[in-house]
């Protein structure tokens, strides 16, 4: 009877201590996330490590090598988190939109904005790693397609455009292609001011198309 007792105490101290050691393994795994994506950001992908994450994540070489063996195994571990993260983003960004005429501008700028963030700068480091690396591609690619259809069914949503209406779904890509190409480059300059009177006029522009006003 003792060691039975003995034996079930065992057990249940194991079922005690599973859930929160799930927890730290949880914990452990988004702060080397967090880290890949800070220091693609910071150091681009040819300076990303994962001893530099490690370190950057207060987390074990040891450790670290246990959840991911590789830089590749990391990465498109961060593919997958960053993902995640840019979908959170905007949509916490378009559920922020005011209403009223001035809508088209908030949306167009709030899209400048996305595409201008740290977020969008650690994606692209992946972007330019993924063109020249097949496994990196394989990954980032089918995330991306994700991505972009999520993007733009939010895009139509924010802009509420109707893409039954010849030309409305171009206008929208236009649009997303737009601020993509502002996001780009603001990764070599801060040209926020340019940013800005690129996008009011094109949300002028947004306007009276969307509303089917001719030129």
């Amino acid at each position: 009877m003792f060691v039975r007792r003995q034996a079930d105490a065992v057990t249940s101290q194991a079922q005690t201590t599973r859930v929160p050691q799930a927890d730290r393994t949880r914990a452990m795994r988004a702060r080397l996330l967090e880290a890949t994506v800070e220091l693609l950001v910071e150091r681009g992908f040819a300076g990303t490590s994962t001893t530099l994450v490690s370190e950057r994540a207060g987390v074990s070489r040891g450790a670290q090598l246990h959840h991911f063996p590789t830089k590749n195994d990391l990465v498109v571990a961060a593919v997958e988190h960053l993902t995640e993260l840019r979908g959170a983003e905007l949509a916490d960004a378009v559920a922020q939109l005011p209403t009223g005429k001035r809508r088209t501008r908030a949306v167009v700028e709030m899209l400048g904005d996305h595409f201008a963030s740290p977020v969008f700068t650690a994606a692209l480091e992946l972007w330019v790693a993924a063109r020249t690396d097949a496994a990196l591609l394989a990954a980032v690619s089918p995330l991306e397609q994700r991505v972009g259809r999520e993007t733009h069914r939010l895009t139509v949503t924010a802009l509420g455009a109707d893409e039954s209406r010849p030309g409305v779904r171009e206008l929208v890509q236009a649009t997303l292609d737009l601020v993509r190409g502002l996001g780009l480059a603001a990764t070599i300059t801060d040209d926020s001011a340019r940013r800005r009177r690129i996008l009011r006029e094109w949300a002028d522009v947004l306007d009276k198309e969307l509303a089917g006003t001719p030129r």
